[in-house]
Formats: structure tokens, sequence, C-alpha cells
């Protein structure tokens, strides 16, 4: 099937559930709502800036093809009757997310409220095309058969992988463990395998996207976000869009660290540390697998990356002026609590009015950030639109 992010044609899921694509003006609303959880119809409105009586209508139709659905009233704490809730209703459609990391692969399903229904990571000795593909496949027919997920009801597949984008099509330049991924027209490939629109994104950049969705983004519309994995990447995320850059690489919040100065704060230069200190792990995946927060090693990885990440969380918060900066990626919960506390973002207070600054946050999307990330682009590029 043919990639349609850039095409004319629409994924052939609207035709086989006898549906049309949703306006913007519906992915406004489907977009607010999943941020939203449940809310109600004025709640809609605000956040769109659409008027009521579109509203109305909008979720009307919403209603009738099964996308959302009415609930109990709820108060909005004005005069006048109370509203109606509104909700997303989870088995509309359904998407997959595959993550290639440079050791090991992770398959998310999740459904059209942005819950994760199944998760699966597996480690792989090389990361070939027929290895990653297989494994994949194998992932995805146990959630389909597990949960049992109509096939009209999928909507799509995510892939993340770590790399630059340099096209045409989805074509990256990738890490050398994934040297059998790159200058190869990814989407095809996934799109053979497994008979489903394919969307292709940088791991950083899905991440985000996904952060974007389901966590952070559900309070802040503008972050700037850490991904912290084998390497170090990132995402930018303006009124909820991704920063993608004139030539789709924004976000490569690494390259601000020329490495012969500063150490890069990534999974696989704190695996070294450790074991320098005796902590030994074959790979970034074992290690986090049995990750402990007091682990020898930890506390000099944290004294020696403090300067990198102050100065990644002052130029982001200088350039950017975002609302958060966030630490994400496969970084351990427990370790960024103890990051965050190191890192000075450089502030210049003038006639005592200090400049005001981005909250520095932990990841809220949970799971594996780049598959929960790829799983939810092409919900994002078809269904959720930004608010307004």
């Amino acid at each position: 099937m043919l990639n349609t992010r850039n095409g004319s044609d629409e994924p052939r899921f609207f035709d086989a559930n006898g549906l049309r694509a949703p306006t913007q003006s519906e992915q406004r609303v489907l977009g607010a709502a999943v941020r939203g959880g449940v809310t109600g119809q004025p709640d809609l409105a605000r956040a769109t800036g659409l008027a009521q009586q579109s509203i109305s209508r909008i979720v009307k139709g919403l209603v009738s093809v099964g996308a959302v659905q009415e609930g109990n009233k709820i108060l909005s704490g004005r005069r006048g009757q109370p509203g109606v809730s509104v909700r997303v209703v989870p088995e509309f459609a359904y998407s997959f997310g595959v993550s290639m990391m440079t050791d090991a692969i992770s398959v998310v399903l999740m459904d059209f409220s942005g819950a994760i229904v199944a998760e699966e990571h597996h480690d792989l000795p090389a990361m070939t095309r027929n290895a990653v593909l297989s494994k994949a496949e194998e992932a995805v027919d146990r959630m389909v058969a597990r949960h049992n997920i109509k096939l009209e009801r999928i909507f799509g597949m995510g892939v993340s992988i770590s790399g630059r984008y340099i096209g045409p099509g989805a074509v990256f330049n990738t890490p050398y463990p994934l040297d059998d991924w790159a200058l190869v027209a990814i989407d095809r490939l996934f799109e053979e395998r497994f008979d489903l629109p394919v969307w292709v994104e940088n791991d950083g950049n899905a991440a985000a996207v996904g952060e974007s969705l389901i966590g952070v983004g559900r309070v802040y519309d503008n972050f700037a976000y850490l991904f912290i994995d084998t390497l170090l990447g990132g995402g930018i995320i303006i009124d909820h869009e991704l920063l993608r850059g004139c030539n789709r690489n924004g976000g490569e919040i690494g390259l601000l660290l020329p490495k012969n100065i500063y150490q890069h704060p990534s999974l696989e230069s704190l695996r070294q540390s450790l074991g320098e200190n005796g902590v030994v792990h074959s790979g970034v995946s074992e290690m986090i697998a049995n990750f402990d927060p007091d682990w020898p090693g930890i506390d000099e990885w944290i004294a020696k990356t403090q300067s990198s990440f102050s100065l990644l969380a002052s130029a982001l918060a200088a350039i950017l002026d975002p609302e958060a900066i966030v630490l994400g990626g496969r970084m351990p919960r427990s370790l960024a609590r103890r990051v965050i506390p190191h890192i000075d973002i450089y502030n210049d207070s003038r006639r005592g009015k200090p400049r005001a600054l981005p909250e520095l946050l932990i990841s809220k999307a949970g799971g594996d950030a780049s598959a929960i990330g790829a799983a939810s682009i092409p919900f994002k590029e078809h269904f959720f639109a930004a608010a307004a």
C-alpha cells in the first residue's frame, strides 16, 4: 500500500468502514477530546475556538460514526444547565507502533483514546531487516489475536528509528548498528510485510509527538523533549505540533554538545560509567531492564553530565522559551528524578525581575517512548489536530 503521508490517497480504513476522512474542524475537536479525556462541549468550544453551535453539530456527527460518545451530564461551574460529557471511543480505531533501537525493538498497540493496549520489547543480536520484520510481525499477530482486534479497525503503523532524515521518502542515515536500514525506503519494507499504511519518523521526534498526545502535552502546549537513549536526541513541540524544520531534522538536541568538550548525557555513557565501577551490562536494554538508581557509578555520571544537561536546558529555554523541558526516551524515571535537581538553567535577574523559566519534567507517556510516539503518529496525522 502506498505511503499516504504526502500523497492524496487516504488510508483504506475509511473505505473499509464506510467513513470519510475527518474535516479540519473535526480533527480539532477530536484532538481536544483525546487530550482532555472526558470533557464537555463548552470545554471543547473553549479549547478549539469554535462556536458552541458548531461543536454541537460536529459532536453529533462524530457520535453517529462511532468516533466519540456522549455520557453523563457534568457541571461546568457556570450558570445554566449542566453539559453532557464527551469522550473518544477507544475501539473506533487502532494503531501499531514499532521502535527500532540499536539493540532491540519495541512494539505497541494503541487504541483511539491513546491508551496502550499491549506492548512487547525484544532484544535482538543483530538488527537486520529480516530479524526486525519477523519479530515485529510475530508481536503484531499475537496482539491482534489476544485482543480480538478487527483488521478493518487497524488504521496504520508508525515506525521510529534513530538517524537523520535524508529523503526522498522515508530514507534515513542511521547509526552503524542499524546499517541494514540505512539509505533505504523504510516505509516500503514495512508496508510490504504488514499490508498497512506506514509512517516513519526519527525516534526523538516520534517520542515528542507521543508525549504531546498522551503525556505532558495534556497540560502543556509547548515543550522541548530530551530523548535520552543509547544516543541523545530530542523533539520540539510548538502549539501541539512537531517542529520538523526545513529538512525534517529539527530537534537534534544532541548536536548542541560538541563531543570533544562535553560528556554526552546518553544511556550508553551511563553504561560505560557503571562498567568502570564494576556494574557491567552487555547493552543498554539489559541495563534498563535491571536498573537500580543506587548502583555505584551513577553519582559519578550525574556529576559528569551536569554541565551538559544545564547547557542543553539553558539553550532550549533561551531559544524556544517553552513551558517545559521533558526528560524522556528510555531514561528510567528514578534516574530522571535524581538528575533534575542538578540541572541549572542559566538566568539573569534584571531589576530584581528574573525571566520566566520552563519547568523541568519527567515524561508522563510511560512505556517505550518512541514506540508509543510511533503509534500515535498515524492518529495525529489524520485525526488529532492542534486545538486552535
